[in-house]
């Protein structure tokens, strides 16, 4: 199967380097490029690409905004999106996985590294680890307003998925969370699943940010179980 994908990035140089590397490749093809955000939004919903390489920084409307439209419900089956930025730490890295990215890319990543962000994107997972996620999260924390999720939504959580979800946040596997809760690899698996239904998640990284935003688990200190068996 083809992976359609649409580049969006204000330099020209860049969106051609771009183009070059993925065009290359036999299971990838470029559907569209834009040079600003607005523009990007627009192109993405008309051709409803597998991924879009969203520039963190461009006019008219940034990278961050136009994720988070890509990335909403309301606009209907959500896009994957790939943000691409010049620093690792860039606080716009955090508000763009907050808005839904699926992971991010450094613009001086190799070919090879690029082809492999756009397949694992596609393929519906997320790009970065849950542990580098809580890392960014923690070290932008001061730059960044609070976000904070309704009580309600958090009421939807049991107990055990709470605890499911803590230990998700702190970058433990299925197998550690397993060993952790005295609970089988498969009873965990399926906490996971009803984590990422319940709160509209769309991977592992996004519920680090939830637990993260919601003020469960707060910079540098270490989760605390709601219960033990």
């Amino acid at each position: 199967m083809t992976i359609s994908v649409v580049i969006a990035d204000d330099q020209p140089l860049m969106r051609s380097a771009l183009r070059m590397c993925l065009s290359s490749e036999p299971d990838i093809e470029v559907v569209g490029e834009a040079s600003d955000g607005l523009e990007a939004v627009i192109m993405a919903q008309r051709l409803r690409p597998d991924t879009v390489i969203m520039d963190i920084r461009m006019p008219n409307l940034d990278g961050v905004a136009a994720t988070a439209r890509l990335t909403s419900a309301r606009q209907g089956a959500p896009i994957r999106v790939l943000i691409i930025t010049t620093f690792d730490l860039d606080d716009y890295v955090v508000e763009a996985l907050r808005a839904g990215a699926s992971g991010f890319l450094l613009k001086d990543a190799t070919p090879d590294e690029l082809v492999r962000a756009v397949r694992v994107v596609a393929a519906g997972d997320a790009l970065l680890a849950p542990k580098i996620t809580r890392r960014l999260l923690d070290l932008c924390a001061q730059q960044l307003p609070p976000v904070r999720r309704p009580t309600a939504v958090l009421a939807q959580l049991t107990k055990r998925e709470q605890d499911v979800l803590l230990l998700i946040a702190d970058s433990h596997s299925n197998a550690e969370i397993a060993r952790n809760l005295h609970l089988a690899e498969s009873s965990v698996k399926s906490h996971v699943g009803h984590l990422l239904a319940k709160l509209g998640a769309i991977d592992r990284v996004h519920l680090v940010i939830f637990a993260y935003d919601s003020g469960l688990v707060r910079p540098g200190n270490q989760p605390r179980l709601s219960t033990r068996p």
